[in-house]
């Protein structure tokens, strides 16, 4: 089994999606390059358990 996301991690990923869904990809080194330009996160672990998300959410779409 995988590991939970928080209410937080969801939320921001898909408001993200819905402002930059075009520009994410299904490769995770790209993404996290993509959302350190985009937001502000301070957090490394954040960032990249949002960019995970956000792979795992563009594999499911294709």
């Amino acid at each position: 089994m995988g590991r939970i996301k928080t209410k937080l991690i969801k939320s921001l990923t898909f408001q993200l999606m819905e402002v930059y869904g075009d520009k994410f990809t299904t490769d995770f080194d790209k993404n996290k390059e993509i959302l350190h330009g985009k937001t502000d996160m301070n957090s490394k672990k954040m960032r990249n358990t949002v960019a995970g998300y956000l792979t795992r959410l563009k594999k499911a779409q294709n």
